[in-house]
Parts: structure tokens; C-alpha cells; sequence
């Protein structure tokens, strides 16, 4: 059976979630999106019962921090279980240049040398552009640049075993330059930073994020029938859930998902 599991759902500076990151999961293995900003990842994989030794495969979107950081644990842990030979096999990472040069600069910085022997043997970096297609944990992905005005970024396109089509936008807003891959999708991963009624409280256009009510005016437009909403502020995190799918519910009527970290989504 496909799932998504939802590691984390919150903004760069949440405390009250983990940092928005998921993994999916199939009889091939886990493929994983993003790890956060640090070694919380470490915990999420743990309550969520996901082995490191299951993750092949692992797509990085773009450089910042609550993307990137966690990365750094991601390897330690598989490259210390390469060590104890408790991790069979190969782990490739499938990052613009950009976050490639950053890992391996803070790896050389932070990681020993018996764990960095590792690299360019059994842990293989993956250069991606624009329109790259490769097969990760049985799917076969498309790359697609977001077109940020911030920093490089990259979301993904593909088929699940079902047939359906999956997308993830990254944590920036619907770009149309990016229509080509994203149309059609049956399942949309979309950022929504806060409520509409409260956006002159948290400014979300000012970070170029986008609002609960855009995202769902968005997934309607592309008559997405399954709509997944996170990278949010977690002010509101204890009545996020409600308070999103209300709005959201006004523009669209699909299938809503406001998940909280750790939730299970099955696809």
C-alpha cells in the first residue's frame, strides 16, 4: 500500500511542529522528501516507524534551513549504519548543485572521515534541472524548478502505482510557468502559510508564501480532487486543523487534508 507520511508540517521558525517534511512509502521502500532543520528528523522517523535502512532514495527541494539542516542527521544516521553494517545498499540524494556543494561543505566541516569515505561510493549525489526525470522508490519523477524568486527550488511530479497523478509544490506559491507538470494532478502537496483573515498578521505575500483560501481557489482551478495543506505558521496549531479546512472549504470541495505531524495519509 502507497502512503504518505507527514514528518513535519511547520514554517522555518516552527516550535510547536516539525519543519514541513514527508515520506512516502510503498513495498519498494521509503522515498524521502526534505528532513527538516535539524536532528528532530531523527524522532519524527522514529514515531513514525520508518527505518532508515528503508530510505534509498531522497529528494532535497532547495538550500534553506528547515529543508536542508536535517539532511546533515539523515546522513550521519544512514552513513554510521553503513559503518555497522546494518544499512544494505546505496542511498542517492536528488538536489540542485547548489544544495549538493552545501551538504558536502558542512559534511566535510562536521562529519568524520570514516562516515565521508562514504560519499561518491555508497552515498550518491543526483544533479537535478529542470524537466529531470529519474525512478525513485519505483516512481518515475519529474523535476521541475518552481521558479522562486527567493532561492533555487525545485517540487516534483509523478504517477502513483493507482495511477493517479502526485504533485508537490514546494513552499512557494503555484508558479504557471510551472502548468506543464502540474496539470492534471489528482493529488497537490501545497503550501499555505495562514488564514486569509489573518493575513496582516502573519504577511504571507511579503515571504511569498501563499494563504489557506489561495490554495484552495488553486486546487479548484486545476480541479485537484485531493488537496494537501502544510508549511504553515503554528500559531494556531492546536486549532489549525478546523480553522484551515473552514476556509479552505469556502473555494473548494474536494478532498482536504490538514494534516499534523505524524499523520498517515494513505494514497
Amino acid at each position: 500500500m502507497e502512503r504518505l507520511t507527514v514528518l513535519g508540517t511547520g514554517y522555518a521558525l516552527a516550535t510547536r511542529c516539525y519543519n514541513t517534511c514527508f515520506a512516502v512509502t510503498n513495498e519498494r521502500g521509503t522515498l524521502l522528501v526534505d528532513a527538516g532543520g535539524g536532528n528532530g528528523i531523527l524522532r519524527q522517523m522514529e514515531d513514525a516507524g520508518i527505518g532508515f535502512e528503508t530510505v534509498h532514495d531522497f529528494f532535497i527541494t532547495h538550500a534553506h534551513p528547515d529543508h536542508l539542516n536535517g539532511a546533515v542527521w539523515v546522513l550521519r544516521k544512514i552513513m554510521t549504519m553503513m559503518n555497522a553494517e546494518k544499512y544494505a545498499g546505496e542511498l542517492h540524494i536528488y538536489c540542485h548543485e547548489s544544495v549538493r556543494r552545501g551538504l558536502e561543505m558542512i559534511g566535510e566541516l562536521m562529519l568524520q572521515k570514516k562516515m565521508l569515505r562514504h560519499i561518491g561510493k555508497r552515498v550518491l549525489f543526483h544533479d537535478i534541472t529542470d524537466g529531470a526525470q529519474a525512478n525513485l522508490c519505483g516512481y518515475d519523477v519529474t523535476f521541475f524548478d518552481i521558479g522562486s524568486t527567493k532561492l533555487l527550488q525545485f517540487g516534483f511530479t509523478t504517477t502513483l502505482q493507482s495511477g493517479r497523478k502526485l504533485t508537490c509544490l514546494g513552499d512557494e506559491p503555484y508558479n504557471p510557468d510551472c502548468a506543464r507538470y502540474v496539470s492534471g494532478s489528482d493529488w497537490l502537496l501545497c503550501e499555505a502559510f495562514c488564514l486569509l483573515s489573518q493575513a496582516d498578521v502573519f504577511k504571507p505575500y511579503e515571504k511569498h508564501h501563499s494563504t489557506v483560501a489561495d490554495a484552495a481557489k488553486l486546487a479548484a482551478e486545476l480541479g485537484v480532487r485531493h488537496l494537501v495543506l502544510w508549511h504553515t505558521e503554528d500559531r494556531n496549531y492546536a486549532n489549525r486543523k478546523a480553522l484551515y479546512a473552514a476556509e479552505a472549504r469556502a473555494y473548494y470541495a474536494g478532498d482536504l487534508y490538514v494534516p499534523d505531524d505524524l499523520e498517515v495519509i494513505d494514497l
